[in-house]
């Protein structure tokens, strides 16, 4: 499972026009699976993003993780195209990329393994055609990878 992690002052998603998902600070986890993945993928990643100390302490380092933040929370936005591959051309090839029934199963499992840490979690919606909206924060990005291939 690949993640590509902001942090964020806030963020919405909307489809059709709709919020259905937002949170004020914490991070924008865009969470795609690959073919391979399995449920430990989406345990590793959740334990990542749960853990990451990307937030500064008072003395302006990065050392604290979402839960040592009041009212942090993660934006998680399912996203395949994290799997694009470009190596050889311009058009990118999914191969990669999970198939969409076993990759719902795995993003909700993701969803509940953050949740299951005590983390606050807001959702797109899988498969629609969604506006995210992310006031980034720093920027901070972080790349995961549950295969370690980056």
């Amino acid at each position: 499972m690949r993640a590509v992690v902001q942090r964020a002052l806030g963020a919405r998603v909307e489809v059709e026009g709709q919020v259905v998902g937002a949170i004020e600070r914490g991070l924008v986890a865009f969470v795609g699976a690959a073919k391979d993945d399995d449920d430990a993928d989406a345990d590793h990643v959740a334990g990542k993003i749960a853990g990451l100390r990307v937030f500064s302490d008072d003395a302006g380092k990065m050392s604290r993780a979402l839960s040592d933040v009041r009212g942090a929370g993660v934006l998680a936005i399912s996203q395949f195209t994290l799997f694009g591959d470009v190596r050889r051309g311009l058009r990118p090839s999914f191969d990669g990329a999970m198939e969409p029934v076993r990759a719902e199963a795995l993003y909700e499992r993701f969803i509940a393994a953050l949740r299951a840490r005590g983390l606050t979690v807001a959702t797109g919606r899988f498969r629609a055609d969604m506006r995210v909206f992310v006031e980034n924060d720093g920027p901070v990005t972080i790349l995961i990878d549950s295969k370690r291939t980056f």
